[in-house]
């Protein structure tokens, strides 16, 4: 049921914005920009119990725990670059967000070269 609740806050505040857009379109961004975080807040504490599960899971894999935490590394980074680049397009600034898409994508192929490292040196050690 909170897909539902924040479905209708996303859709509320779209409308509400949209009352803005002739005459004042900057309170409409600022609007739009604090359902975004609000829902971003939601958003945090549902990913806290998806961290306990992870740390659960950590536990109980032997010697790839570090792996899991490059991942929820890698899916904090792809979120934050996503919610700040949807911030930008909205406001009119497509060439900053394609920006900080960009660098979100260079921050997790640079995250992942250790994990490609270690891959390789697996293979390596097992076909002798």
């Amino acid at each position: 049921m909170e897909i539902i609740k924040i479905g209708l806050l996303g859709v509320a505040g779209v409308m509400l914005a949209l009352q803005f857009r002739s005459n004042r379109p900057e309170y409409g961004l600022y609007l739009g920009a604090g359902i975004c975080l609000l829902i971003f807040t939601f958003s945090v504490s549902g990913l806290r119990a998806l961290l306990e599960r992870v740390k659960e899971l950590q536990l109980s894999i032997s010697g790839g725990g570090e792996y899991l935490g490059f991942l929820c590394k890698a899916v904090g980074i792809t979120y934050v670059c996503e919610f700040c680049a949807a911030l930008c397009r909205d406001a009119g600034y497509g060439a900053v967000a394609g920006q900080i898409e960009i660098f979100g994508k260079l921050s997790v192929l640079l995250m992942g070269i250790p994990v490609l490292v270690a891959v390789i040196e697996n293979i390596s050690a097992i076909t002798g």
